[in-house]
């Protein structure tokens, strides 16, 4: 991945050009510090404004014919590491305000990547209902819930392996693998936008996102503007248009001795 980080002291946008990425990556970053920047005591108002934005996000995304898109919203790791009352509120936006946010865009077809067990009962149900009735809409959204990139390689690869012919072991491929992974059938993420400041991946879709683009927005999540996704595209757009003769299909130089 190469790492363009955006600062605030920028004030103009390239214009995008003719390279737009067909799926995008959103690690959402920054609430609590944007609660917290505005003097709100309660930290779980930024988590609700985080869960709110989600809708301008993919309203901002289909404006420019952008159809998959893959949203971390919660790792299994933090549902074991969060506090009960902290899980509370999260789950609570994961049932009420997402779901709602997803059937108001209405291009938007629901898939969820991540173990729904360790969610409440009320909020597997919620999410379930909401995939069942976005079922027929042409965008695709995979939201990472509950998520460990590790257990959703895994079971890619046991599914994989159950469904060669007995006969044919060898068979296997990348390919075989990337289709049983969760989500839209766009399984390659071309770039991830990071908010917050922070150019760490945390886990993201590691097998979707080999050769993504990462663009970091200094800005907390809530305060993502459709400004700064322009700059991500533009970004995206530059490294495409830099490819050349010798180089890799996303437009940069690969390491290593080649």
């Amino acid at each position: 991945m190469r790492i363009d980080e955006a600062t605030d002291a920028a004030t103009s946008t390239p214009a995008p050009g003719s390279h737009r990425p067909r799926h995008v990556g959103l690690i959402m970053d920054g609430n609590r510090r944007w609660a917290r920047s505005r003097g709100l005591a309660d930290v779980s108002l930024g988590h609700r404004a985080g869960a709110e934005h989600l809708s301008d996000f993919l309203a901002w995304l289909s404006a420019r014919g952008i159809e998959h898109a893959s949203v971390y919203v919660l790792s299994a790791d933090n549902i074991r590491r969060r506090s009960p009352l902290e899980l509370g509120v999260l789950f609570t936006l994961i049932e009420n305000v997402i779901p709602a946010r997803v059937l108001a865009a209405e291009q938007w077809r629901l898939h969820i990547s991540g173990d729904l067990d360790l969610l409440p009962t009320t909020t597997r149900e919620a999410l379930g209902r909401a995939i069942e009735m976005t079922r027929d809409r042409p965008g695709h959204l995979t939201l990472a819930i509950g998520y460990d990139a590790r257990a959703d390689i895994l079971g890619a690869v046991r599914r994989a392996v159950a469904a060669l012919p007995a006969d044919e072991p060898g068979a296997l491929s990348v390919d075989l693998i990337s289709q049983q992974l969760p989500g839209g059938p766009a399984k390659a993420i071309d770039l991830i936008i990071r908010t917050g400041g922070d150019s760490r991946t945390s886990g993201f879709f590691p097998w979707q996102s080999t050769s993504a683009e990462l663009h970091v927005a200094s800005c907390s999540w809530p305060d993502f503007s459709e400004h700064d996704l322009e700059r991500a595209l533009a970004h995206y757009d530059a490294v495409i248009s830099a490819g050349s003769q010798g180089q890799s299909t996303h437009g940069r130089e690969e390491p290593g001795l080649a």
